[in-house]
């Protein structure tokens, strides 16, 4: 126990100089964005050149970078993501609403990933070389190369349009309806979630094929143990180990393409959000986002990361 609470102490450690560039990446470039803060502020209004200047100096626009950069980092610390320059609202209250949307339809399409890849990867493995293993492997080639919102699309033709078993658009609370909720949720989440299972049906493949020729596999098998126990207590946990180095990538994948799959189910997410703000010019809100979809993407990592520690002993004595 104290070997996991001092690397993950180093973890956490080494993630502050991350985040720190990953703010400065994402506010670098947005000082090249053509938007003019101070024009957008105006909404096309017809200001005259003392009240832009006016604007930009009581804004900090007209400061050297690197002291807005550390305005910038300071106002974060405290919560403050800045204000809207269209709505003038605070942009962390419009990432208090929109960010539990994003996690929730994540955290579902994560779900869904994680029981069709191990479901798949395990009865792939398990037969290796046969019609199941080439069917498989044909599928998931299919779901690796198929982009999310292509999935969604024929989602939408089939089960929405087609069936009309699911909405084609919009979000119910769940405090309002859980039943509505998961209606609303499910095609997007399965748009999000068949690339990613597909990738991790194949790493959970390999892993479990590699797993399955090492020499304490055999010996429990001719030991007479079953093949029920001698998978599911023993090659199924150590094969799970590797795919949860790929996991957090795939995380990163989800938060990602929720801005896609948000925009194209007109749910009020962190995605349809950030679209909107950068059609109207609003930088402060397009930082918002995206730093804090950055800043999530990190996080989850640090979680895979202590997982794997957990996970694997033999990490955990070498360090």
């Amino acid at each position: 126990m104290i070997v996991v609470v001092r690397m993950l102490a180093s973890r956490i450690l080494a993630l502050i100089p991350l985040l720190l560039g990953v703010i400065l990446f994402v506010f670098i470039v947005m000082q090249f964005s053509p938007v003019d803060p101070a024009l957008a502020a105006f909404n096309g209004a017809n200001a005259t050149e003392a009240q832009l200047e006016q604007f930009r100096q009581a804004n900090g626009l007209l400061d050297p970078l690197p002291l807005q950069y550390v305005h910038f980092v300071w106002h974060l610390l405290q919560g403050d993501f800045g204000t809207s320059v269209i709505t003038k609202e605070p942009v962390g209250q419009t990432i208090a609403t929109a960010l539990p949307l994003t996690v929730q339809l994540t955290l579902l399409g994560l779900l869904i990933a994680l029981v069709l890849s191990v479901v798949l990867g395990v009865t792939s493995a398990l037969f290796r070389g046969r019609w199941p293993d080439h069917l498989i492997r044909v599928v998931t080639l299919a779901g690796v190369a198929a982009p999310a919102f292509w999935i969604a699309l024929l989602l939408v033709q089939w089960l929405a349009v087609g069936k009309g078993l699911f909405p084609t658009s919009g979000y119910v609370s769940p405090a309002d309806s859980v039943s509505g909720w998961l209606n609303s949720l499910t095609l997007p989440a399965i748009s999000l979630s068949l690339p990613v299972a597909a990738q991790l049906t194949r790493v959970i493949r390999t892993s479990m094929v590699e797993e399955l020729d090492k020499d304490y596999v055999r010996t429990a098998r001719g030991g007479g143990l079953p093949p029920v126990v001698v998978v599911g207590r023993n090659v199924l946990r150590n094969a799970l180990v590797n795919p949860l180095t790929v996991l957090g990538l795939r995380v990163g994948y989800l938060l990602g393409g929720a801005v896609v799959i948000e925009t194209m189910f007109a749910l009020p997410g962190m995605g349809q959000n950030m679209i909107q703000a950068v059609q109207d010019g609003d930088t402060a809100k397009v930082q918002g986002f995206v730093i804090t979809i950055a800043v999530g993407f990190v996080l989850v990592n640090l979680i895979v990361d202590v997982l794997y520690l957990i996970a694997n002993p033999r990490l955990r004595s070498h360090s």
